[in-house]
Protein backbone atom coordinates (compact mmCIF):
# COMPACT_ATOMS: atom_id res chain seq x y z
CA UNK A 1 0.00 0.00 0.00
CA UNK A 2 1.47 3.39 -0.95
CA UNK A 3 2.07 5.88 1.85
CA UNK A 4 -0.80 8.28 2.62
CA UNK A 5 0.08 11.92 3.32
CA UNK A 6 -0.90 13.32 6.71
CA UNK A 7 -3.22 15.88 5.07
CA UNK A 8 -5.33 13.03 3.65
CA UNK A 9 -5.53 10.94 6.87
CA UNK A 10 -9.12 11.74 7.80
CA UNK A 11 -10.87 9.81 10.62
CA UNK A 12 -12.55 7.64 8.01
CA UNK A 13 -9.19 6.79 6.40
CA UNK A 14 -7.67 5.97 9.80
CA UNK A 15 -10.55 3.59 10.58
CA UNK A 16 -10.16 1.89 7.20
CA UNK A 17 -6.42 1.47 7.73
CA UNK A 18 -7.04 -0.09 11.15
CA UNK A 19 -9.58 -2.52 9.64
CA UNK A 20 -7.12 -3.49 6.87
CA UNK A 21 -4.35 -4.08 9.42
CA UNK A 22 -6.60 -6.26 11.58
CA UNK A 23 -7.69 -8.29 8.56
CA UNK A 24 -4.06 -8.75 7.50
CA UNK A 25 -3.10 -10.11 10.92
CA UNK A 26 -6.16 -12.38 10.89
CA UNK A 27 -5.19 -13.75 7.47
CA UNK A 28 -1.69 -14.54 8.70
CA UNK A 29 -3.11 -16.42 11.69
CA UNK A 30 -5.44 -18.42 9.45
CA UNK A 31 -2.59 -19.27 7.05
CA UNK A 32 -0.49 -20.58 9.94
CA UNK A 33 -3.45 -22.63 11.19
CA UNK A 34 -4.05 -24.08 7.71
CA UNK A 35 -0.35 -25.05 7.44
CA UNK A 36 -0.46 -26.77 10.82
CA UNK A 37 -3.53 -28.75 9.77
CA UNK A 38 -1.83 -29.73 6.50
CA UNK A 39 1.24 -30.94 8.44
CA UNK A 40 -0.94 -33.03 10.76
CA UNK A 41 -2.79 -34.56 7.79
CA UNK A 42 0.56 -35.37 6.12
CA UNK A 43 1.81 -37.09 9.28
CA UNK A 44 -1.39 -39.15 9.54
CA UNK A 45 -0.91 -40.22 5.90
CA UNK A 46 2.66 -41.27 6.63
CA UNK A 47 4.12 -38.31 4.76
CA UNK A 48 6.61 -35.69 5.91
CA UNK A 49 5.32 -32.27 6.96
CA UNK A 50 6.54 -29.05 5.39
CA UNK A 51 10.13 -28.40 6.48
CA UNK A 52 10.92 -25.37 8.59
CA UNK A 53 13.40 -23.28 6.62
CA UNK A 54 15.33 -20.76 8.63
CA UNK A 55 15.46 -17.19 7.27
CA UNK A 56 18.50 -16.14 5.27
CA UNK A 57 21.41 -14.70 7.24
CA UNK A 58 22.76 -12.69 4.31
CA UNK A 59 20.95 -9.52 5.36
CA UNK A 60 21.59 -9.98 9.06
CA UNK A 61 23.55 -7.25 10.78
CA UNK A 62 27.27 -7.90 11.05
CA UNK A 63 28.87 -8.07 14.53
CA UNK A 64 30.61 -4.87 15.56
CA UNK A 65 34.29 -4.63 14.75
CA UNK A 66 36.71 -5.31 17.58
CA UNK A 67 38.29 -2.19 19.03
CA UNK A 68 41.69 -1.64 20.56
CA UNK A 69 43.76 -4.72 21.27
CA UNK A 70 40.83 -7.14 21.20
CA UNK A 71 41.42 -10.20 19.02
CA UNK A 72 38.93 -12.18 17.08
CA UNK A 73 38.09 -15.70 18.41
CA UNK A 74 40.55 -18.30 17.20
CA UNK A 75 43.26 -15.84 16.18
CA UNK A 76 45.71 -17.33 18.68
CA UNK A 77 45.75 -20.76 17.01
CA UNK A 78 49.08 -22.34 16.12
CA UNK A 79 50.58 -21.75 12.71
CA UNK A 80 49.33 -24.14 10.05
CA UNK A 81 52.78 -24.30 8.44
CA UNK A 82 54.63 -25.16 11.66
CA UNK A 83 54.31 -28.94 11.23
CA UNK A 84 54.64 -29.13 7.45
CA UNK A 85 57.47 -31.26 6.06
CA UNK A 86 59.31 -29.34 3.37
CA UNK A 87 60.01 -31.68 0.44
CA UNK A 88 61.64 -29.19 -1.92
CA UNK A 89 63.16 -25.73 -1.68
CA UNK A 90 63.72 -23.07 -4.35
CA UNK A 91 65.84 -19.95 -3.83
CA UNK A 92 64.48 -16.99 -5.79
CA UNK A 93 66.56 -13.91 -6.51
CA UNK A 94 65.30 -10.46 -7.46
CA UNK A 95 65.54 -10.14 -11.26
CA UNK A 96 67.37 -7.11 -12.62
CA UNK A 97 68.23 -5.69 -9.20
CA UNK A 98 69.46 -2.04 -9.51
CA UNK A 99 73.14 -1.30 -8.96
CA UNK A 100 74.05 -0.79 -5.33
CA UNK A 101 71.24 -3.02 -3.96
CA UNK A 102 72.24 -4.79 -0.74
CA UNK A 103 71.30 -8.41 -0.08
CA UNK A 104 69.17 -8.70 3.09
CA UNK A 105 68.47 -12.41 3.19
CA UNK A 106 65.45 -14.40 2.06
CA UNK A 107 61.80 -14.34 3.09
CA UNK A 108 60.03 -17.66 3.72
CA UNK A 109 56.94 -18.39 1.57
CA UNK A 110 55.41 -21.91 1.76
CA UNK A 111 53.18 -23.33 -0.99
CA UNK A 112 51.35 -26.69 -0.73
CA UNK A 113 50.54 -28.60 -3.88
CA UNK A 114 49.39 -32.08 -4.87
CA UNK A 115 51.13 -34.24 -7.45
CA UNK A 116 49.19 -37.19 -8.90
CA UNK A 117 50.95 -39.04 -11.67
CA UNK A 118 51.57 -42.58 -12.83
CA UNK A 119 54.87 -44.14 -11.78
CA UNK A 120 55.94 -47.20 -13.73
CA UNK A 121 58.95 -49.14 -12.46
CA UNK A 122 60.69 -51.91 -14.37
CA UNK A 123 62.52 -54.42 -12.17
CA UNK A 124 65.27 -56.39 -13.90
CA UNK A 125 65.42 -59.59 -11.87
CA UNK A 126 68.68 -61.47 -12.08
CA UNK A 127 68.46 -65.12 -13.08
CA UNK A 128 71.33 -67.42 -12.18
CA UNK A 129 72.03 -71.07 -12.88
CA UNK A 130 73.49 -73.04 -9.99
CA UNK A 131 76.12 -75.76 -10.50
CA UNK A 132 73.52 -78.44 -9.76
CA UNK A 133 71.31 -77.20 -12.61
CA UNK A 134 68.73 -75.21 -10.64
CA UNK A 135 67.63 -71.70 -11.63
CA UNK A 136 67.41 -68.88 -9.06
CA UNK A 137 65.47 -65.65 -9.64
CA UNK A 138 66.03 -62.46 -7.62
CA UNK A 139 63.08 -61.76 -5.28
CA UNK A 140 60.88 -58.70 -5.63
CA UNK A 141 61.21 -55.84 -3.13
CA UNK A 142 59.13 -56.09 0.09
CA UNK A 143 55.57 -54.83 -0.26
CA UNK A 144 54.95 -56.14 -3.78
CA UNK A 145 52.43 -58.95 -4.17
CA UNK A 146 53.69 -61.97 -6.13
CA UNK A 147 51.92 -62.14 -9.46
CA UNK A 148 50.45 -58.65 -9.06
CA UNK A 149 51.73 -55.89 -11.34
CA UNK A 150 50.35 -53.02 -9.26
CA UNK A 151 52.26 -51.41 -6.41
CA UNK A 152 51.17 -50.97 -2.79
CA UNK A 153 50.54 -47.22 -3.14
CA UNK A 154 48.08 -47.80 -5.98
CA UNK A 155 46.30 -50.50 -3.95
CA UNK A 156 46.13 -48.18 -0.93
CA UNK A 157 44.67 -45.46 -3.13
CA UNK A 158 41.97 -47.80 -4.45
CA UNK A 159 41.03 -49.04 -0.97
CA UNK A 160 40.86 -45.53 0.46
CA UNK A 161 38.88 -44.06 -2.42
CA UNK A 162 36.40 -46.94 -2.58
CA UNK A 163 35.78 -47.76 1.10
CA UNK A 164 36.41 -44.41 2.79
CA UNK A 165 35.36 -41.90 0.12
CA UNK A 166 32.63 -44.02 -1.49
CA UNK A 167 34.01 -43.78 -5.05
CA UNK A 168 32.46 -46.44 -7.28
CA UNK A 169 34.55 -48.85 -9.34
CA UNK A 170 33.56 -47.31 -12.74
CA UNK A 171 34.67 -43.87 -11.49
CA UNK A 172 37.91 -45.34 -10.17
CA UNK A 173 38.58 -46.90 -13.58
CA UNK A 174 37.95 -43.57 -15.30
CA UNK A 175 40.15 -41.71 -12.84
CA UNK A 176 43.09 -44.11 -13.19
CA UNK A 177 42.87 -44.10 -16.97
CA UNK A 178 43.01 -40.28 -16.95
CA UNK A 179 46.16 -40.41 -14.81
CA UNK A 180 47.76 -42.92 -17.18
CA UNK A 181 47.36 -46.26 -15.35
CA UNK A 182 46.64 -49.22 -17.66
CA UNK A 183 44.17 -51.29 -15.67
CA UNK A 184 40.89 -53.08 -16.33
CA UNK A 185 37.59 -53.00 -14.44
CA UNK A 186 38.02 -56.64 -13.44
CA UNK A 187 41.49 -55.99 -12.01
CA UNK A 188 40.12 -53.13 -9.89
CA UNK A 189 37.43 -55.46 -8.57
CA UNK A 190 40.02 -58.12 -7.73
CA UNK A 191 42.27 -55.65 -5.90
CA UNK A 192 39.30 -54.50 -3.78
CA UNK A 193 37.87 -57.93 -2.95
CA UNK A 194 40.71 -60.45 -3.02
CA UNK A 195 43.72 -60.95 -0.72
CA UNK A 196 41.94 -59.22 2.16
CA UNK A 197 42.83 -61.77 4.84
CA UNK A 198 45.14 -59.25 6.51
CA UNK A 199 42.19 -56.93 7.09
CA UNK A 200 40.15 -59.73 8.68
CA UNK A 201 43.09 -60.54 10.95
CA UNK A 202 43.36 -56.90 11.97
CA UNK A 203 39.61 -56.76 12.67
CA UNK A 204 39.78 -59.92 14.79
CA UNK A 205 42.64 -58.46 16.86
CA UNK A 206 40.85 -55.14 17.41
CA UNK A 207 38.36 -56.24 20.09
CA UNK A 208 40.80 -58.07 22.40
CA UNK A 209 43.22 -55.16 22.17
CA UNK A 210 40.46 -52.65 22.89
CA UNK A 211 39.11 -54.60 25.87
CA UNK A 212 42.60 -54.98 27.31
CA UNK A 213 42.98 -51.20 27.71
CA UNK A 214 39.35 -50.27 28.44
CA UNK A 215 37.48 -49.94 31.71
CA UNK A 216 34.04 -49.81 30.05
CA UNK A 217 32.36 -50.45 26.71
CA UNK A 218 29.03 -49.43 25.21
CA UNK A 219 26.91 -51.50 22.85
CA UNK A 220 24.09 -50.85 20.40
CA UNK A 221 22.51 -52.64 17.47
CA UNK A 222 20.24 -51.71 14.61
CA UNK A 223 18.63 -53.38 11.64
CA UNK A 224 20.74 -53.43 8.47
CA UNK A 225 20.86 -55.18 5.11
CA UNK A 226 23.85 -57.50 4.62
CA UNK A 227 24.51 -59.52 1.47
CA UNK A 228 20.94 -59.02 0.29
CA UNK A 229 19.32 -60.19 3.55
CA UNK A 230 17.82 -58.43 6.53
CA UNK A 231 20.16 -58.59 9.49
CA UNK A 232 21.57 -56.53 12.32
CA UNK A 233 24.66 -54.46 12.88
CA UNK A 234 26.09 -54.65 16.41
CA UNK A 235 28.61 -52.05 17.56
CA UNK A 236 30.84 -52.32 20.63
CA UNK A 237 32.79 -49.12 21.28
CA UNK A 238 34.11 -46.53 23.68
CA UNK A 239 36.43 -43.54 23.38
CA UNK A 240 39.34 -45.75 22.26
CA UNK A 241 37.93 -48.13 19.63
CA UNK A 242 34.81 -49.20 17.73
CA UNK A 243 33.91 -52.67 16.42
CA UNK A 244 31.05 -53.28 13.98
CA UNK A 245 29.73 -56.80 13.40
CA UNK A 246 27.02 -58.01 11.00
CA UNK A 247 24.86 -60.72 12.57
CA UNK A 248 21.48 -62.39 12.12
CA UNK A 249 20.25 -61.63 15.64
CA UNK A 250 20.12 -58.81 18.19
CA UNK A 251 19.66 -60.94 21.30
CA UNK A 252 21.79 -60.82 24.41
CA UNK A 253 23.37 -64.13 23.44
CA UNK A 254 24.40 -62.62 20.12
CA UNK A 255 26.00 -59.66 21.89
CA UNK A 256 27.99 -62.02 24.12
CA UNK A 257 29.17 -63.99 21.07
CA UNK A 258 30.43 -60.78 19.46
CA UNK A 259 32.02 -59.64 22.73
CA UNK A 260 33.90 -62.91 23.32
CA UNK A 261 35.11 -63.36 19.76
CA UNK A 262 36.76 -66.76 19.43
CA UNK A 263 36.13 -67.69 23.07
CA UNK A 264 33.16 -70.01 23.71
CA UNK A 265 33.51 -70.74 27.45
CA UNK A 266 30.69 -70.06 29.94
CA UNK A 267 30.91 -69.85 33.73
CA UNK A 268 28.45 -69.75 36.62
CA UNK A 269 29.84 -67.36 39.24
CA UNK A 270 28.69 -65.10 42.07
CA UNK A 271 27.41 -62.44 39.68
CA UNK A 272 25.22 -65.01 37.89
CA UNK A 273 23.82 -66.33 41.15
CA UNK A 274 23.03 -62.80 42.34
CA UNK A 275 21.21 -62.15 39.09
CA UNK A 276 19.14 -65.34 39.48
CA UNK A 277 18.04 -64.16 42.91
CA UNK A 278 17.26 -60.68 41.59
CA UNK A 279 15.08 -62.12 38.81
CA UNK A 280 13.14 -64.30 41.28
CA UNK A 281 14.43 -67.71 40.24
CA UNK A 282 13.25 -70.38 42.71
CA UNK A 283 15.76 -71.30 45.39
CA UNK A 284 15.42 -74.98 44.48
CA UNK A 285 16.67 -74.31 40.95
CA UNK A 286 19.44 -72.02 42.16
CA UNK A 287 20.78 -74.80 44.38
CA UNK A 288 20.58 -77.38 41.60
CA UNK A 289 22.39 -75.13 39.13
CA UNK A 290 25.05 -74.14 41.67
CA UNK A 291 25.89 -77.72 42.72
CA UNK A 292 26.50 -78.99 39.23
CA UNK A 293 29.29 -78.04 36.80
CA UNK A 294 30.22 -74.35 37.04
CA UNK A 295 32.10 -73.98 33.75
CA UNK A 296 31.17 -75.10 30.24
CA UNK A 297 33.06 -75.28 26.97
CA UNK A 298 30.28 -73.70 24.93
CA UNK A 299 26.61 -72.72 24.96
CA UNK A 300 25.47 -76.23 24.00
CA UNK A 301 27.08 -77.58 27.15
CA UNK A 302 25.11 -75.07 29.24
CA UNK A 303 21.87 -76.03 27.49
CA UNK A 304 22.50 -79.76 27.96
CA UNK A 305 23.26 -79.28 31.64
CA UNK A 306 20.08 -77.24 32.08
CA UNK A 307 18.01 -79.90 30.32
CA UNK A 308 19.53 -82.74 32.35
CA UNK A 309 18.65 -80.93 35.58
CA UNK A 310 15.07 -80.40 34.41
CA UNK A 311 14.04 -83.81 33.10
CA UNK A 312 17.18 -85.96 32.82
CA UNK A 313 17.06 -85.98 29.01
CA UNK A 314 18.91 -84.23 26.21
CA UNK A 315 15.66 -83.01 24.63
CA UNK A 316 15.23 -80.24 27.16
CA UNK A 317 18.77 -79.02 26.64
CA UNK A 318 18.41 -79.05 22.87
CA UNK A 319 15.17 -77.06 23.07
CA UNK A 320 16.76 -74.61 25.48
CA UNK A 321 19.70 -74.20 23.15
CA UNK A 322 17.38 -73.68 20.19
CA UNK A 323 15.41 -70.97 21.95
CA UNK A 324 18.56 -69.13 23.07
CA UNK A 325 20.24 -69.08 26.48
CA UNK A 326 21.70 -65.98 28.10
CA UNK A 327 25.22 -66.42 29.44
CA UNK A 328 28.29 -64.71 30.71
CA UNK A 329 31.71 -65.31 29.12
CA UNK A 330 34.60 -66.71 31.09
CA UNK A 331 37.18 -63.95 31.69
CA UNK A 332 35.41 -61.12 29.85
CA UNK A 333 34.47 -57.55 30.64
CA UNK A 334 30.72 -57.15 30.25
CA UNK A 335 28.63 -54.23 29.09
CA UNK A 336 28.67 -50.94 30.99
CA UNK A 337 26.88 -47.73 30.20
CA UNK A 338 23.73 -49.08 28.51
CA UNK A 339 20.79 -46.65 28.78
CA UNK A 340 18.33 -49.44 29.49
CA UNK A 341 19.94 -52.22 31.55
CA UNK A 342 16.89 -54.46 31.12
CA UNK A 343 17.34 -54.42 27.37
CA UNK A 344 20.29 -56.82 27.53
CA UNK A 345 18.82 -59.30 29.99
CA UNK A 346 17.39 -62.43 28.48
CA UNK A 347 15.71 -65.01 30.71
CA UNK A 348 14.87 -68.31 29.01
CA UNK A 349 11.81 -70.03 30.42
CA UNK A 350 11.66 -73.79 29.80
CA UNK A 351 9.41 -76.38 31.45
CA UNK A 352 12.46 -78.37 32.55
CA UNK A 353 15.01 -75.63 33.18
CA UNK A 354 15.50 -71.91 33.62
CA UNK A 355 19.05 -70.66 33.47
CA UNK A 356 20.18 -67.05 33.31
CA UNK A 357 23.90 -66.50 33.70
CA UNK A 358 24.08 -62.95 35.02
CA UNK A 359 23.44 -59.37 33.86
CA UNK A 360 25.57 -57.78 31.15
CA UNK A 361 26.29 -54.62 33.14
CA UNK A 362 28.55 -56.43 35.61
CA UNK A 363 32.28 -56.92 35.50
CA UNK A 364 32.10 -60.64 35.87
CA UNK A 365 35.51 -62.16 36.25
CA UNK A 366 37.90 -61.81 39.13
CA UNK A 367 40.81 -62.88 36.92
CA UNK A 368 40.81 -59.65 34.97
CA UNK A 369 39.95 -58.71 31.37
CA UNK A 370 40.37 -60.82 28.29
Amino acid sequence: MPPIPASERTPLVENLLAIIDAQHQRIQQLEEMVQQLRDEIAILKGQKPRPKIAPSQLEASQPPALKGSAKRPGSEKRSKNAELIITREHWLDVPNAPPGAVHKGYERYVVQDLLIQAEVTCYWRQRVLTPDGHTLLAPLPPGLRPGCHFGPELIRFLLYQHHHCGVTQPLLLEQLEEVGIAISAGEIHNLLTENVAIFHEECAALLPAGLAVSTWVGVDDTGARHEGRNGYCTVISNDLFALFASTDSKSRVNFLKVLRGASTAYVINAVAQAYWEEQGLAEEWRKKLSTGPLSFADLRGVANAAGSIGDGSRAGGADCHRRGLAGLPDRARCLAGVKDPQRRRTAVRHPGACVVLGPCRAAVDAHGPV
